[in-house]
This record gives structure tokens, C-alpha cells and sequence, in this order.
């Protein structure tokens, strides 16, 4: 196969099809939706065996059981994938939305409406409900999708993107608005992000490496879905319990996530009480801590570690300044103990990625200075990051979580992918 024509190929279907898809119906679009939905649910087994292919293949590639778990298709994934859908439908089509309208003193009306932005190609890492979650939002939106999932993924995306196509066509609609990049050499990405003359936007989904390789070699602008260096900080005003049952859950609930915690940051002066229970638990559901020179010392002094194991007293390490700008997806997690406030946000401005950081605090001025002084997509009071979710945010299924500033910041839902244009009325005007 020759992969430069392969790609040429799609590219130019893309964007054939993304002037049909951008004039369809919101009846039409909410049919093929509909089907989608129903064609999920009802290839729940052939999903499962095909998905089986791609676990074994991790397994003997010797992949983490943290990206297994993010690439694993179970019952309940799957109706979670079929529920995103259906729970697009239910969503306003954006498409066509008035956003302002006015008249000029020469008699133009003059309006911003909201339209698609066209031909969207996503690349992404694991996951293969993103391959629904994508398809499915941007065809509400009324995009044409170009989706490059990795490889080890190759066998459950291409069933879902059988079924996605079998929709469209059942819906009406042309199936190209759909496409898959089967193929998995790298050569195809490298492709794919110099057709600027045919895809309006790149958004890549994944990790670090596959984030900049994107940015760097992309001739189309591309929205970053970068690393999620995720923090909480422990505020000396904090309610311990409700500290413990968050820091717990944004680390171990998921921790193949970008929303999931990397840093726990704890004030000093609750520190020792704090640590002494939060560092036990953590320990018990098998997660690693990586201590900074403040908090290591605490941890020796605890009576925790008299009553530990060897296995114990081997998960918790001593930090490096390195570990703290570290995306882990994995058990593992960092400890911070600051002396004061401004040193807490002084260390999440300096080793974040501007994604999701929170604070417990019963403290309502120094909640208030957080959420303004925190420069993150999304910022938490009281709560845990992993709530940093187009689904649980009210949108549908999401794109992604975008950690850029324009055009789309955060969770990444209909409106994030649509653009807007003037449409202006006149009877003759002349400028002078």
C-alpha cells in the first residue's frame, strides 16, 4: 500500500463529505446517533472479542495494567459508550445557532451564527470508546472526523468504526463522514498533518511524546490535549476526612486518567496528622509515594512506618524535582509539604500542565484566591479532579480536555467544535 495516496484518499473524502454533513438535518444527524447507539449495544460481543485481540497483544507487549484498563471494553463500557451517544442526542444541535444580530445605521443586518468547522482529525492513544465519543460529537456538530487511533487499539477501533459507518448509511448520510486511518504505521500521522489544504483543525489525545510530535510536525493548528499533571492541595483550613476520601478518589478511583491526582500538596501545619492516615490507605491500595525532603522525613518520623512491612516501606521513595512535572497514569503519587499558601500555588503555577487542580478548604477567602489564581482549565473547590469530564461537566461524551486557551479550553463538548460566520442582509448598500 502506498500510504501517502491512502491518506490523499481520505483526506479528500473528508472534505467532500463534510459540506453534506455540515447542511444535514438535526433530525438526521440524531438518526444516525440513534443507530449508532443501538448498533453498539446490540455488537456488544463481536466488541468484546475483537477488544480481546488488543488486550492480549498488550499483555504480551508487556504494556502497564493501567493502560490495559484504559484500553479495556467491558459490558459496562460499552453501555457507557452507547449512553454517551444517546445522551448527545438529547443535547442542542449548535449548528446555526444566532449568537448576536444587529443593524447597522446604513440598514445591514448583520449576524454571527455558529457553523461547523469542518474537516477534524483526531489522533489519539488507547482508549477506543474515544473512537464513539469522537464520531459521535463531531457529527452532531457537523464535522467530517478523521480518527488515527494507536495501534494498540487497531482491532477494537476498526469493529466500532464498522459499526459507526453502518449508521450513517442508514441514517442517509454519507459514510465518509466517518473515517478510519486503519492503517498503523507512523508514516500515515506524518501524512495526514501536512494536509492543510483538506483538514481545518488537529486535535491530538495521549500522552506527552504523541502531543508533541503532533505540534511539532503539524502544518494545521492544532487544540493540545496535553499531559494532566493534576494537583490537590491540603489547605491548613482543610476538613481532614473530606481530604482524605478526595486525595483518595482523584488517585485511585482511575489513575490511568488525565484527571487523575499526581500531586498531593499539604500544608505543614496539617501534615502530620494528615499524612499519617492518607499515606496508610494509599499504601493499602497498593499506590507508591514519592515524597519531597519535607514530607520524607514526616513519613519516617509517623507511626505508621513502625507498624509497616518491608513491601510497605518500599513504596514510599524520596522525590526528585523531576517527578513532579510527571504525568504517571499509574498508582503512584506524589507528596508536596509546603509552609505556606503562596507556596502552594507557587509550586502547582511551576510543575502543572494547566489542567485540573483543586483545594480542600473550609476557608472561603483562600478558596476564592485559588480559583483565581490557578491557571487551569478546570479549578476545584472542595471536590475531586476527576470530575474534569465532558459527561460529568453535562456535555455528552467529550472530545477531550484541552489545555489550551484558544479557541477551547477544557472539556471539550458541540460547541467546542464549531466555529461561527457573518451572514450579512442588505438592500443595495454602497460602501463610501
Amino acid at each position: 500500500m502506498n500510504i501517502e495516496n491512502y491518506i490523499n484518499q481520505i483526506v479528500k473524502y473528508a472534505k467532500i463529505a463534510s459540506r453534506t454533513i455540515a447542511s444535514a438535518s438535526t433530525i438526521t444527524k440524531n438518526d444516525a446517533l440513534n443507530y449508532m447507539a443501538e448498533e453498539i449495544i446490540s455488537s456488544a460481543s463481536i466488541l468484546k472479542s475483537e477488544n480481546e485481540k488488543d488486550i492480549l497483544a498488550a499483555q504480551n507487549a508487556g504494556l502497564s495494567e493501567a493502560m490495559i484498563d484504559r484500553l479495556r471494553l467491558t459490558e459496562g463500557r460499552i453501555k457507557g459508550m452507547a449512553d454517551g451517544v444517546r445522551q448527545i442526542i438529547n443535547l442542542p444541535d449548535p449548528v446555526g445557532e444566532l449568537l448576536q444580530g444587529y443593524t447597522r445605521p446604513n440598514g445591514l443586518q448583520i449576524q454571527k451564527i455558529r457553523v461547523p468547522i469542518g474537516v477534524i482529525a483526531i489522533i489519539y492513544e488507547s482508549r477506543p470508546n474515544v473512537t464513539a465519543d469522537a464520531a459521535a460529537l463531531c457529527l452532531k456538530a457537523g464535522n467530517a472526523v478523521i480518527l488515527r487511533g494507536g495501534k494498540e487499539s487497531i482491532h477494537s477501533n476498526r469493529a466500532i468504526y464498522t459499526l459507526l459507518t453502518s449508521a450513517l448509511e442508514k441514517a442517509g448520510l454519507d459514510k465518509r463522514c466517518i473515517q478510519l486511518v486503519e492503517v498503523i504505521e507512523r508514516e500515515a500521522i506524518d501524512y495526514l498533518l501536512k494536509a492543510d489544504q483538506y483538514v481545518d483543525v488537529v486535535i491530538p489525545r495521549g500522552g506527552e511524546s504523541l502531543i508533541r510530535t503532533v505540534v511539532e510536525k503539524s502544518t494545521i493548528p492544532v487544540i493540545k490535549h496535553y499531559k494532566g499533571v493534576c494537583h490537590i492541595y491540603v489547605d491548613e483550613f482543610a476538613n481532614l476526612n473530606m481530604a482524605e476520601d478526595v486525595c483518595f478518589n482523584a488517585k485511585v478511583q482511575r489513575p490511568a486518567t488525565c484527571n487523575a491526582m499526581e500531586t498531593m500538596v499539604v500544608h505543614e501545619r496539617i501534615s502530620e496528622t494528615f499524612l499519617s492516615t492518607i499515606i496508610k490507605k494509599f499504601l493499602d491500595a497498593g499506590v507508591e509515594i514519592r515524597a519531597c525532603n519535607k514530607a520524607y522525613p514526616i513519613l519516617g518520623r509517623s507511626h505508621l512506618l513502625t507498624a509497616m512491612n518491608g513491601n510497605y516501606v518500599r513504596n514510599i521513595k524520596q522525590a526528585t524535582d523531576e517527578d513532579f512535572y510527571n504525568e504517571y497514569l499509574d498508582l503512584i503519587v506524589n507528596v508536596k509539604v509546603v509552609h505556606t499558601f503562596d507556596n502552594a500555588l507557587d509550586h502547582i503555577a511551576k510543575h502543572g500542565s494547566n489542567h485540573s487542580d483543586a483545594i480542600i478548604t473550609d476557608n472561603v477567602n483562600n478558596a476564592l484566591r485559588f480559583t483565581k489564581e490557578v491557571d487551569s482549565a478546570a479549578v476545584y473547590v472542595n471536590a475531586s479532579t476527576r470530575f474534569t469530564d465532558g459527561y460529568e461537566f453535562g456535555m455528552g461524551a467529550e472530545i477531550g480536555i484541552s489545555t489550551d486557551k484558544l479557541h477551547a479550553r477544557g472539556p471539550m463538548g458541540l460547541e467546542e467544535l464549531t466555529s461561527y460566520k457573518f451572514v450579512v442582509f442588505g438592500n443595495g448598500q454602497l460602501r463610501k
